[in-house]
């Protein structure tokens, strides 16, 4: 059935290079885009599918084999089925630090550091964690911290993303003045402002 569901789904490219779809299986709804894959919660389960564009269908596996190496860590999905073009894992419901931002969900240092601790381990399984950003990272119900699309976990080149997200942390979000809703439409500005290299840098040393 998975392979069905994976073939059922139409692409577009939207004006800015954005994935979008067209068209999908009924049993699937969609909760979830990037820039390879869209993620559509599977009808009556509590498992998600991650289907990719057929330009980037060859990332499934590679994924799925970097999930392959955090099985012994919980704060990732756990994997059930891969196939060409598709992902099978766990449906994790809560916010991300996204969402956070936005709603005006406290984000707790404590849940900070835990990603910190979250990527040393995946270091240890000889992973690269990379491409950390705010829409991979969830907050649970519960307060648990859960992370998300790993593809970029092989690669050999440094990234200072989570860095830079957890000095802007220290150094601006718990200020007493720092706003405790942003607009979506000024944390995506952000957002491209900073792949640009535009906007500082705020790792701390």
């Amino acid at each position: 059935m998975y392979e069905i569901y994976a073939n059922s789904v139409e692409f577009a490219f939207g004006f800015w290079g954005d994935i979008q779809v067209r068209k999908n299986h009924e049993d699937l709804m969609l909760i979830g885009t990037g820039r390879s894959a869209c993620v559509f919660l599977i009808k009556d389960t509590n498992k998600v599918i991650k289907i990719f564009h057929p330009k980037f269908q060859h990332i499934a596996y590679e994924e799925a084999d970097i999930y392959s190496h955090l099985t012994q860590i919980p704060q990732f999905p756990t994997i059930y089925q891969t196939g060409t073009n598709y992902i099978v894992m766990d449906y994790i419901e809560g916010y991300t630090l996204f969402d956070c931002l936005h709603k005006g969900i406290k984000i707790q240092e404590e849940q900070v550091n835990e990603v910190d601790d979250i990527l040393q381990l995946v270091r240890s399984k000889g992973l690269n964690p990379s491409d950390v950003h705010l829409r991979n990272i969830l907050v649970t119900a519960d307060r648990q911290v859960k992370i998300i699309d790993v593809a970029r976990f092989k690669q050999t080149k440094s990234c200072q993303q989570w860095d830079d997200l957890k000095g802007a942390y220290f150094q601006l979000y718990i200020h007493p003045l720092f706003p405790r809703k942003l607009p979506k439409s000024l944390l995506n500005i952000i957002g491209i402002l900073y792949k640009k290299k535009l906007i500082p840098f705020y790792a701390r040393q």
